[in-house]
């Protein structure tokens, strides 16, 4: 009989929260496996790597439950070990320790090295930006920035992930071309703040040049923006978009309000004329552009005059993509220190008030794409389908194009030509046509 001492270990990386996590979880998986270690991603392993997220109340009820889940699974002997990284772990260190005894360690956002030694791996610093990619071979994320130096008044993302610093252009077209080494097309641009990007490392703000590094990457067909800030964004990237089709006609702007009174509550450093002047600039720079963005309602101090000025806003603008979050009281952030005074129910009847109205707008947006031709990138097969996306569209978050499996053969990530013949609110159905 083999005893425990001579088992393999295999260590099961657990991923919680946005896409920002999910990079970190392949850059650590990616040091794994360079020191020679069993890594796998939310499969079964007896060493387990938890990595948190802290941003809002599901969130961290979410990465609580699954410590509280594994740390029970250690007490059971079906798992050896249970480390916590991330978010919610750089937050709340002392009371994690305190309340959840039963974790080996926990380590905070910027502990890589130390998280890698509790497992018994090196930091290897020639490994830049090689990573073991999660996500669906024809796309990945690349984080150009961490941190975040705005000053909003709900916002916690400062105090688990510091100051905004950007990686540099070199070390960013080096990952690049590694990803597309390994059958990456579709690069997804994410930091907390896009627009800040280059402000720290070349003292003015430099995406546009990031991108014209970028698309010069062979293999890489698509590159997707995501979470730009309304305030100071770099115009010059409108340009570029409009005239480098490698760059998809797509912004995903987090506005979070319109009413003016949250807008300063909620120190955003703009007004509704200003972000509604910015939109139609987006619009007039790249005509057929998707803007992606989310509103937060039940801040401290909304009334339902401020809630109706956003609501008849949303229909005023006709987002194609949009999402909703009831406000969360968060500790620590200049908005704690107000009252949060709008009922729960309140909170969610506002909510589901205004993604009732996006689905109209969202149904009445895909009828008209029927009977139009769209290249497609296809991300995987489910059940009957083929599920693709548009470059209209990002992964997990929008519309997906739908093609009939039992009809039609399309290969995982190609990209094809597909004709719409039928749309929903969120879903799209299409033909491939030669």
């Amino acid at each position: 009989m083999r005893t425990k001492s001579l088992k393999k270990n295999k260590i099961n990386v657990i991923t919680l929260g946005c896409s920002k996590n999910t990079y970190d979880s392949e850059v650590l998986m990616g040091q794994l496996k360079a020191s020679g270690k069993d890594v796998v991603h939310e499969q079964e392993g007896n060493i387990v790597v938890i990595n948190t997220c802290g941003f809002i109340d599901n969130a961290k009820a979410e990465s609580v439950n699954t410590i509280l889940e594994y740390a029970d699974k250690k007490e059971k002997g079906i798992v050896d070990k249970v480390f916590v990284t991330g978010c919610l772990s750089e937050r709340y260190r002392p009371d994690l320790e305190k309340e959840i005894p039963n974790v080996d360690q926990y380590f905070g956002t910027t502990e890589l090295p130390l998280l890698l030694k509790a497992l018994g791996a090196d930091y290897k610093h020639e490994l830049l930006g090689e990573r073991l990619t999660t996500t669906p071979k024809n796309y990945a994320y690349l984080k150009i920035a961490e941190g975040c130096d705005r000053p909003c008044s709900f916002c916690a993302i400062p105090l688990m992930r510091g100051s905004h610093v950007s990686q540099p252009i070199e070390k960013l077209v080096k990952e690049a071309e590694g990803l597309a080494k390994n059958g990456v097309k579709e690069l997804i641009l994410i930091a907390q703040d896009l627009t800040y990007y280059g402000l720290d490392l070349y003292k003015k703000r430099n995406l546009a040049e990031l991108l014209e590094n970028l698309v010069k990457v062979e293999g890489i067909e698509w590159i997707r923006l995501h979470y730009a800030f309304p305030t100071g964004f770099p115009m010059d990237v409108l340009e570029l978009m409009k005239k480098e089709p490698k760059i998809c006609n797509y912004i995903d702007i987090p506005l979070q309000h319109i009413s003016d009174n949250i807008l300063k509550s909620m120190r955003r450093g703009t007004t509704k004329e200003k972000t509604t002047k910015l939109l139609k600039e987006f619009r007039e720079a790249v005509p057929g552009m998707t803007i992606r963005t989310t509103l937060i309602v039940g801040y401290p101090g909304e009334t339902q005059e401020d809630f109706e000025i956003m609501r008849d806003w949303v229909q005023e603008m006709k987002f194609e993509r949009l999402g909703c979050f009831a406000y969360s009281h968060e500790e620590n952030t200049h908005a704690f220190s107000l009252e949060d005074d709008v009922p729960f129910e309140v909170k969610q009847a506002r909510a589901t008030e205004i993604m009732d109205l996006q689905s109209q707008i969202s149904w009445d947006l895909n009828q008209e794409k029927i009977g139009q031709t769209f290249k497609c990138i296809v991300d995987r097969k489910e059940g009957q389908y083929f599920v693709g996306r548009t470059e209209f569209d990002s992964p997990d978050v929008d519309n997906e194009v739908l093609i009939d499996a039992s009809k039609f053969y399309v290969k995982t990530g190609d990209f094809v030509m597909v004709k719409i013949i039928d749309a929903t609110e969120f879903d799209l159905y299409g033909e491939p046509v030669a």
